[in-house]
């Protein structure tokens, strides 16, 4: 009996734990504040450099992307401060984020090496890009200044 339940035991974990992040990611994309982008999303609302070399953002509302994996420590303590400005700046800022993991040619392209990584991109102008885990003062305080929302 011991062994059965075991058994259960065990084979629940990795369904629990495989289950997570896919159920975050679609809890977001219903809310409409946080999108999940994959690289022909981004191809398609963001820039399309297999077209130009030259950034044009084809947007007209400033966004943040957040380039994260779901296995790294600090990209779980950025995420709740990244939807909670999904929230905070709705209608003013777009958010995105981009699992690393699954979209390679997007962290290649922006030469992502160290996770996680939010590129603040002004409706006009050129992105920025930010490393490291952020606090939400530090956070706004980008958008603020680097996005000119208030």
């Amino acid at each position: 009996m011991k062994n059965i339940i075991f058994l259960f035991a065990l084979a629940a974990i990795p369904i629990s734990s495989f289950s997570q992040p896919f159920l975050a990611e679609n809890k977001a994309l219903k809310t409409g504040q946080v999108e999940y982008l994959t690289t022909a999303q981004f191809k398609q609302k963001i820039f399309d450099y297999s077209k130009s070399k030259e950034w044009k953002y084809k947007g007209t509302t400033p966004a943040i992307i957040d380039f994260y994996t779901d296995w790294c420590r600090p990209c779980k303590m950025l995420s709740p401060i990244i939807e909670a400005a999904g929230e905070d700046y709705k209608g003013k800022v777009l958010v995105y984020k981009v699992n690393t993991d699954k979209e390679p040619e997007l962290a290649g392209i922006f030469g992502i090496q160290s996770i996680p990584s939010v590129l603040f991109i002004p409706s006009i102008g050129k992105p920025q890009m930010n490393v490291g885990l952020m606090s939400k003062e530090e956070l706004d305080s980008k958008i603020n200044t680097i996005l000119k929302i208030k």
